[in-house]
């Protein structure tokens, strides 16, 4: 879709008008600091920030059937695996920047949609690609091309200097490495014949980082997957990396390992601070390396865990059970009913929150972590 704009009429005062335009329906709960601003959002991950992409590829790992979705835009099932919003809505919305964070492969993507910011994330991934590969999606390397793609798309519709500006200014987040540690290392022991778990979260961390090289097969094999390197090469700078949250405490692991009690597995929450504690120490690193990019660790575990084991604390009643069915194991397509009273639950299925967990976990970590990118 082109802009409606007479064709002397500079760029900017088009982009400017549609700035306007989102701003009616988008209210900013963050104030930036004077002369600052975030034309954009851009997000990488798995099902705690896809917002639909994976309606749009072959894999079982959807959520476009209800209940998801059901407070959200008239009740809608757009992709997102909670019962509203997810991360990557909250941080635009709470930026002011727009309602929504859309899904890139969405059909109905508007040009318009590129210069705030579009999400690449896809439900089930990891960073580790035999995760990705075992359940269908996309890889951390696909969403690297497509977010290649998208800068492309980017300079045909703003310009080199203003996509340029775009890319440098905007907020980059990656958030993911759940599925990693919890299904392809815990649950299914994929990885556990190689790796002992120091090795596999160094692992992990390293595929988060840079380009990773393996013989496979007898065959010298490069296997790439998305680093700090490259989205800094393609003119990123603002760049946030999202720490596990307490995957011991989610409601499933809890049910599958935590005993009669269903209590929270200690094991598998020390694993995640353990993977926390290497990425936060390698961002670290690369900050260094790369002197003109802001690389932020951000630490979902602890703001998430004191929000699941103390709920009346924060307005919820239930922290140990989504609002699914029994809240004990249903996710994905076997989450067939819900729950009267959502806004009692922290979470929403047995892996993922509740808007209303999300919105409060979000808005803390964006009052957190906003100044550290400026």
């Amino acid at each position: 879709m082109e802009f409606l704009c007479l064709k002397r009429f500079p760029f900017l005062v088009c982009f400017s008008i549609s700035l306007s335009l989102l701003g009616c329906i988008a209210r900013a709960s963050i104030n930036l600091p004077e002369n600052t601003t975030i034309p954009a959002v851009i997000f990488f991950g798995d099902s705690l920030v896809d917002t639909g992409n994976n309606n749009y590829i072959d894999t079982m790992v959807k959520a476009d059937y209800p209940p998801y979705g059901k407070d959200l835009d008239g009740g809608k099932a757009t992709g997102r695996f909670s019962n509203g919003k997810v991360p990557s809505d909250l941080f635009v919305e709470e930026l002011g920047i727009k309602p929504l964070l859309p899904a890139y492969l969405d059909p109905s993507l508007q040009d318009e949609d590129l210069l705030t910011g579009v999400n690449f994330a896809s439900a089930a991934a990891g960073y580790d690609p035999l995760t990705s590969d075992n359940q269908s999606v996309l890889s951390l390397m696909d969403q690297l091309e497509l977010f290649k793609n998208y800068t492309t798309k980017l300079k045909k519709i703003a310009g080199d200097k203003r996509s340029s500006e775009i890319l440098r200014e905007s907020l980059i987040a990656v958030a993911m490495g759940s599925n990693d540690i919890a299904t392809t290392y815990l649950l299914t022991h994929l990885r556990q014949l190689q790796y002992d778990v120091t090795s596999y979260t160094e692992l992990i961390v390293s595929y988060a980082s840079s380009f990773v090289q393996g013989e496979m097969s007898g065959n010298t094999k490069r296997l790439r997957c998305i680093s700090m390197d490259d989205l800094y090469r393609l003119g990123t700078r603002r760049i946030g990396v999202f720490g596990l949250p307490p995957i011991g405490c989610f409601p499933f692991l809890r049910t599958l390992k935590g005993g009669l009690g269903r209590k929270c597995v200690d094991e598998y929450n020390r694993i995640a601070q353990s993977f926390n504690e290497k990425l936060s120490a390698e961002l670290i690193s690369l900050n260094k390396q790369l002197p003109e990019a802001q690389l932020v660790y951000m630490d979902i575990y602890h703001n998430t865990l004191d929000v699941i084991q103390n709920p009346q604390k924060y307005g919820f009643k239930i922290g140990n059970k989504g609002c699914c069915g029994t809240g004990t194991i249903e996710a994905k397509y076997i989450c067939l009913y819900t729950c009267s009273n959502v806004s009692e639950y922290v979470f929403w299925d047995s892996v993922h929150l509740t808007e209303k967990a999300y919105r409060l976990i979000m808005r803390q970590f964006l009052n957190q972590y906003l100044n550290s990118f400026i």
